[in-house]
């Protein structure tokens, strides 16, 4: 493994995953010929999905042969854990005009240094709680009722069944893609020897 605070060894592309706190650089040069770095100016925006006002902005040093860009662990320390989506943006210094290059998404996963991180992902947290629903529901299986004019529904044990069966897939695709990143054979691969 390479030293990730080398600039030398910055990977080509943007990170699909980030770790809120991490020190992140990366490169890219294939923008280069088209942008020379003397003449154009490259930087990234993103926002969390869901919206919000927060709104990050990298912008990368111009290197000559790529653009670098880089982000300090104090600045991805205010990256809220979720889903964002960027864009590339190429300012023309002359004029300072713009055009989006690129698009993408990436997702910041809390540090596990937090006391409150919990590392599971949506998919996780759904099913951890359906399937502590589906626990409770013989106990307490009244399907609605109402109190001083409020009426509350409950999910009939079909519908949770359903819910827990999806979210129990979503769990699956992740934890094979986690699998197939880190060089392991999925879930879904089937092996046939001859």
């Amino acid at each position: 493994m390479a030293n990730a605070f080398d600039a030398a060894n910055a990977p080509e592309g943007e990170p699909t995953e980030i770790v809120v706190g991490d020190f992140i650089q990366w490169k890219r040069s294939d923008l280069v010929e088209d942008y020379p770095t003397n003449a154009y100016t490259a930087t990234y925006v993103a926002r969390i999905s869901g919206g919000g006002s927060n709104e990050i902005t990298i912008t990368g040093t111009d290197q000559t042969t790529h653009y670098l860009f880089t982000v300090l662990g104090s600045d991805s320390d205010d990256f809220s854990p979720g889903h964002y989506y960027y864009q590339l943006e190429i300012k023309r210094n002359s004029d300072n005009e713009r055009v989006v290059v690129d698009r993408g998404h990436f997702v910041a996963i809390p540090d596990l240094d937090v006391n409150q991180a919990d590392p599971r992902s949506h998919a996780e947290i759904m099913l951890g709680k359906i399937e502590s629903l589906l626990s409770g529901k013989a106990d307490a299986d009244v399907s609605s009722y109402s109190i001083a004019g409020r009426s509350l529904t409950k999910l009939t044990f079909e519908e949770l069944t359903n819910a827990r069966n999806f979210y129990k897939q979503e769990v699956l695709k992740e934890t094979n893609a986690l699998d197939i990143q880190h060089g392991r054979k999925g879930a879904s691969t089937i092996q046939v020897r001859f």
